[in-house]
C-alpha cells in the first residue's frame, strides 16, 4: 500500500507539473521535477520506516509497566504522597522511610493505584 501511495504522489506531481502548472503561465524546469520526485521519495521511504519501526513495537500499558519506572518525588512521602512517574501524577508509599519533596524515586512495586517506590539509588 506504502509503493502504490507512493506512486500516486510522484503521478500526481508529474500531472501538475507538466499540465497543471502551464495553464496557469508557469513554466518549471523538467531537472527541478527530478528533484522534486527524488525529495518526495526519499521522504516517503523515511516516513515508512519511522511508521513501520512504531508499529512494530510492543505496547507497555498499565501499572506493571511503572515496575522499574523512575520518578520524582512532588510530595512529601511520609510515607504516603505524591509522586510524577511517566509524566503523570499517582499516589505512591515509601518503602525505605520518609522522603522529601523533590527526591528521585524509583518504583519497585504496586498494589491497587498505588506505586510503592524508594529512593534512587538504594536497593
Amino acid at each position: 500500500m506504502a509503493i502504490i501511495g507512493t506512486i500516486l504522489h510522484e503521478t500526481a506531481i508529474v500531472v501538475i507539473w507538466l499540465w497543471g502548472l502551464p495553464e496557469l503561465g508557469v513554466f518549471l524546469p523538467v531537472w527541478l521535477l527530478v528533484i522534486v520526485m527524488v525529495l518526495w521519495g526519499g521522504y516517503a521511504t523515511a516516513a515508512f520506516m519511522i511508521v513501520t519501526k512504531a508499529l512494530r513495537r510492543e505496547v507497555v500499558i498499565g501499572l506493571p509497566a511503572m515496575i522499574g519506572g523512575k520518578g520524582k518525588a512532588i510530595s512529601p512521602l511520609s510515607p504516603e504522597g505524591q509522586v510524577m512517574v511517566m509524566s503523570e501524577i499517582w499516589t505512591a508509599r515509601a518503602v525505605d522511610g520518609n522522603m522529601k519533596a523533590g527526591e528521585e524515586v524509583l518504583v519497585v512495586g504496586q498494589e491497587g493505584l498505588i506505586l510503592y517506590v524508594r529512593r534512587l539509588g538504594q536497593t
